[in-house]
């Protein structure tokens, strides 16, 4: 009897660890600016599958240098054939993650290639739900492919996006203006003399339009999942108002009170 109770018990084990190893990771994270990938495919500006309901969870094992992290579901994002739009920066950049769950962080990551080109020590700290890093591309031109990489302190797991950018370009996230062609100057003709045109009356001057006095309202409404929200915009959500701080798409755990990174609680 002791030993079919021990059977069953042990059964009943490894069912709830499957369970459990099953269970996707709560932790999430991507960069938004400039627009990464994933941030990309969420705007529904290229194709992707999976990775456009859940940008935030390009998670895999950490050492790895593709963009995927792995996920067989989220290959698109390693496939460099697809049309990504570039973002033409200068030569210092501001990479900007959103955290919809703030895991306590080891290192943030850069790479060129498979070169580390700037590297930031959290020291197990956790993060604030936006993280913004500077980093430089002095020496690098044209279009580059810069890999981000958030490695978490207290797993093996670590969070991937690849931005594509145009290395010289304005900045800004506009392409870089196309120069003007030098022309020779050119010997003016001269300018045949005309006969002057008499002034109208002052009473055939049209009366100016008034200029309105009021503006533009941001923006409101009650919050949707799956709407699609600017910054500036204002909804509302539980009876309480939200201003937009981030520009995304609502997912279904993306509520105003529980992304600070994207709300802010205006009243």
């Amino acid at each position: 009897m002791r030993r079919t109770l021990t059977l069953a018990a042990v059964a009943s084990f490894a069912f709830g660890a499957t369970i459990v190893a099953a269970s996707p990771a709560m932790a999430h994270g991507y960069v938004s600016s400039p627009p990464s990938r994933q941030a990309f495919c969420a705007q529904g500006k290229v194709a992707c599958g999976a990775v456009k309901y859940e940008p935030q969870s390009v998670e895999g094992a950490k050492g790895q240098r593709n963009c995927h992290g792995g996920v067989a579901r989220f290959a698109e994002l390693n496939d460099d054939s697809k049309a990504w739009p570039t973002t033409a920066v200068g030569t210092s950049v501001n990479f900007n993650w959103v955290l919809t769950a703030r895991h306590s962080t080891s290192t943030w990551e850069y790479y060129i290639g498979n070169k580390l080109i700037a590297s930031f020590n959290d020291n197990g700290k956790q993060p604030g739900a936006t993280v913004t890093h500077n980093v430089s591309l002095a020496g690098y031109s044209g279009k580059q492919k810069v890999l981000a990489v958030w490695n978490i302190a207290d797993t093996a797991a670590a969070f991937y996006s690849c931005i594509d950018l145009q290395v010289g370009g304005t900045g800004g996230g506009a392409p870089a203006p196309t120069p003007t062609p030098t022309q020779k100057p050119t010997t003016p003709a001269p300018t045949p003399t005309k006969t002057a045109t008499p002034l109208p009356s002052p009473t055939s001057v049209p009366k100016p339009t008034s200029v309105p006095t009021t503006h533009p309202t941001t923006p409101a409404g009650t919050w949707k999942r799956g709407g699609k929200y600017v910054i500036g915009n204002v909804v509302t959500y539980g009876g309480v108002k939200y201003r937009c701080l981030q520009s995304h798409t609502a997912y279904g755990d993306w509520a105003p009170p529980k992304v600070p990174a994207l709300w802010k609680r205006v009243g």
